[in-house]
């Protein structure tokens, strides 16, 4: 176990060990989960621009006015 120190501009360093578990270096962006009180770390993947704007256009499949009411009571 390694510990880290915040600075002024609560940012620390992430310890060797835990770089090479993540495969994570300068530069990489990471995600923080916060579930009760227990903090989860993990590499960010980079986001699928092409991919996430394919679903993009599907999303409003269901967005009709129609379409609330029928599904408003499920």
């Amino acid at each position: 176990m390694e510990m880290s120190k915040l600075t002024g501009k609560y940012q620390a360093t992430v310890p060797a060990d835990a770089r090479a578990a993540l495969g994570v270096g300068a530069g990489d962006r990471l995600l923080w989960q916060v579930t009760e009180g227990v903090v989860t770390v993990r590499k960010a993947e980079p986001l699928d621009l092409a991919l996430a704007a394919a679903v993009s256009l599907t999303l409003d499949e269901w967005g009709s006015e129609a379409d609330d009411r029928a599904f408003a009571s499920l």
